[in-house]
């Protein structure tokens, strides 16, 4: 039976239709909005999964080029790897269903969104969560939903709900939220330094726009919807748990203020043993007994929070570890920075290159360019591990993207004609490396001569939330990220907020929670940025030797195929012979880029006599190019000749020009004349005992 259903969403008919396409996935739905279009479906194992003790969700989200009219380029000529838009999309879907399924629930589930129709005013990735939370909703996969997400803007001080994409390339956030109406479970987006007062105004106005598609997806549940899997947890076997206890507990109380990590991880794993030890003579066992462990490991490090205020290192909710910042570390590159805060520590880096070094972007909406990245690399040593290395995975791709959005509000906006590349690689982590990695971003990129408008800062904020009690944690560890219930990450400078992340582990988090958060987090900042300013306050006044220099000069819009020449014959040879790099646009804007300053200004000087307009009364070096009985024609630069008339060529009578001259040869001569229709005359007599004219 086919169902379909409509609401308007952010003034805008969004329309679900289920039973029509992939039929035999126990949960799927289209969503169309606009001529965007998304097909969603939910599945889930026959049985659950032996060995573990957690959710195994895996979200997919593609963006088929068909869907905006395309073929993808490439030689194989279809659909490869996920971009890395299709990985911040799967995780933009995956953050907010994660913590909505049910404890005990084990079996694998897949949730795939295929985008198959896509408009420039309606965003894909909007579709497609709401899609995966009625795919979810109708199967009979136990969900605590429905949820919605929106995308909220702001021009001019006004909120705007789903911006189009011109919208969004004028607005001042970019901020996607996901919840119930009720309460919010994720926040993903960047802004232009606004006040964590307006902030909160934009939280508010996104749920307030979730309501009506969460309403109409209630409908949907209540008249589509399959019976739920009943999921029950065992609880732990009470002999076992007073065993474990009785052996334990007070020693791992001790062992959860040891500040430093790696004796704190190495104590708890010992413990750990013991505990499991303690149903070494019942087959199977030992894994409720570690169960037991780890259940009393949460629960004491949250109670030593909320009851005695003190956390697993040792410091206050509000403290914040010691920073040290060190800029210039190595010699060859750009710009470095090193950035270390307790035992997360990130060597970040800085490449300056020219406009051949841009990444191009194949995405549905066209070709896009980026002139600056920020790439993220996770190495096992960070955290004393041993593992294979592979490319970047989805974690890497989701932290470096933050990091980029937080740290791109401050770039020059106009006359810095670089390409940026920066890497952080993270070499300790214990709490928040992404947010160290955009301190170490705007350190390294002062380091390299970018002239940035200020240092911006990252701190991770945390929750624990005990029935009515609550404490929110500045700068935390692994292990509060882990056994807590929030990571909220917040990025900005002195002035607002650049960027955001939030992900909650409970059903959602109230306004004055969000409120207190963001105004902790704010304190925690200001005290990073002044850290960071102690190290490096300014953008260094020069660019490293090692770094390329960009000499920008303009040509006029008539003379750029001059520059470029006939099959690119002209600029080829300036880069053959000089070494340099040459971007030249419509504009008949010229960039030359060189680390050798006499290379790029020989370059610059062959750029300007292409295009040099002839000046009467100017001496020029010419090539003789033909020879006639009445005088020689004698090329001033290339695309531009003269006439020396015979009695042009020397103060004494010439009876032959070839007495004089021969083809090729080069001689000085002066403009003396230009007449209406464009001739040059030249004379060799009245330049001769003369250099040429600067530039010509």
């Amino acid at each position: 039976m086919v169902r379909q259903y409509e609401t308007e969403f952010a003034g805008r008919p969004i329309k679900i239709e289920i039973g029509k396409m992939a039929r035999q996935a126990h949960g799927s739905c289209t969503v169309r909005y606009g001529d965007t279009v998304a097909l969603v479906t939910a599945c889930r194992a026959e049985n659950a999964s032996v060995g573990i003790d957690f959710m195994p969700l895996t979200v997919n989200y593609m963006e088929m080029t068909y869907a905006a009219g395309k073929i993808p380029g490439g030689f194989f000529k279809r659909e490869g790897r996920p971009s890395e838009k299709e990985v911040l999309g799967s995780r933009l879907i995956d953050r907010p269903l994660r913590p909505l399924f049910p404890d005990g629930w084990y079996r694998e589930t897949q949730v795939i969104a295929t985008v198959l129709s896509v408009d420039p005013e309606n965003d894909p990735e909007i579709a497609a969560t709401i899609g995966a939370s009625i795919a979810l909703g109708i199967s009979d996969i136990p969900f605590n939903g429905p949820i919605t997400t929106v995308r909220i803007g702001s021009i001019n001080g006004e909120l705007i709900c789903n911006p189009s994409l011109k919208q969004q390339k004028e607005s001042d956030l970019d901020l996607l939220v996901s919840g119930t109406g009720d309460s919010i479970i994720m926040v993903e987006g960047g802004a232009k330094f606004l006040s964590e007062d307006y902030l909160l105004k934009a939280l508010s106005y996104a749920q307030e726009s979730m309501r009506g598609v969460i309403a109409l997806q209630k409908r949907i549940i209540a008249e589509a919807g399959l019976a739920k899997f009943e999921v029950h947890v065992k609880p732990h076997d009470a002999a076992l748990e007073a065993k474990v206890k009785a052996l334990v507990e007070a020693r791992l109380r001790d062992a959860l203020r040891i500040p430093v990590k790696q004796e704190r991880y190495s104590t708890i794993g010992a413990l750990k043993k013991e505990a499991a030890g303690v149903a070494a003579d019942e087959p199977g066992r030992d894994k409720e007994a570690t169960a037991v462990f780890e259940d009393m490991k949460y629960n004491i490090m949250r109670e030593m929070v909320v009851k005695d205020g003190v956390r697993v290192d040792g410091r206050g909710t509000k403290d914040i570890r010691n920073i040290t910042c060190e800029v210039g570390l190595l010699p060859r590159t750009h710009g470095s920075a090193l950035f270390t805060r307790g035992e997360t520590q990130a060597m970040v880096v800085t490449t300056l290159g020219t406009s051949e070094d841009e990444q191009k972007i194949d995405a549905l909406s066209g070709w896009e360019y980026k002139t600056f990245m920020l790439h993220y690399n996770f190495p096992p040593f960070s955290v004393g591990e041993v593992k294979i290395l592979r490319g970047p995975g989805r974690r890497e791709i989701g932290h470096g993207a933050l990091a980029e959005r937080a740290v791109n509000k401050i770039l020059p906006t106009d006359g810095f004609p670089y390409t940026i590349r920066v890497v952080s690689d993270i070499f300790e982590s214990n709490g928040s490396s992404s947010m160290a990695s955009v301190c170490g971003a705007s350190l390294s990129m002062m380091d390299a001569g970018v002239p940035t408008k200020g240092h911006v800062a990252g701190i991770a904020m945390g929750l624990i939330k005990e029935g009515d009690k609550t404490a929110i944690l500045s700068d935390i560890l692994g292990d509060e990220d882990h056994l807590g219930d929030m990571d909220f990450k917040v990025a900005g400078t002195v002035e607002g907020v650049t960027a955001l992340q939030m992900d909650i582990k409970i059903g959602g988090v109230t306004a004055e929670i969000l409120k207190d958060a963001l105004y902790q987090a704010r304190d925690g900042r200001l005290h990073i940025l002044g850290k960071m300013r102690a190290a490096i306050e300014t953008p260094r006044t020069e660019l490293s030797v090692y770094a390329p220099r960009i000499t920008t000069i303009y040509v006029k819009q008539e003379r750029i195929k001059d520059v470029i020449g006939p099959g690119g014959k002209n600029i080829k040879g300036i880069i053959l012979e000089t070494g340099v790099k040459i971007d030249i646009d419509d504009t008949g804007k010229v960039n030359i880029a060189s680390t050798d300053s006499e290379a790029a200004q020989k370059a610059i000087d062959m750029v300007k006599r292409l295009t040099q307009d002839p000046e009467i009364g100017t001496i020029y070096k010419g090539k003789v190019k033909k020879i006639m009985d009445f005088g020689a024609f004698v090329e001033l630069y290339p695309g531009t000749e003269g006439l020396v008339h015979i009695s042009q060529l020397s103060e004494e009578r010439v009876k032959s020009v070839r007495d004089v001259l021969k083809e090729g040869d080069e001689v000085m001569v002066k403009l003396i004349e230009i007449d209406r229709d464009g001739k040059i005359r030249l004379s060799r007599k009245e330049a001769i005992g003369h250099k040429p004219d600067e530039g010509k």
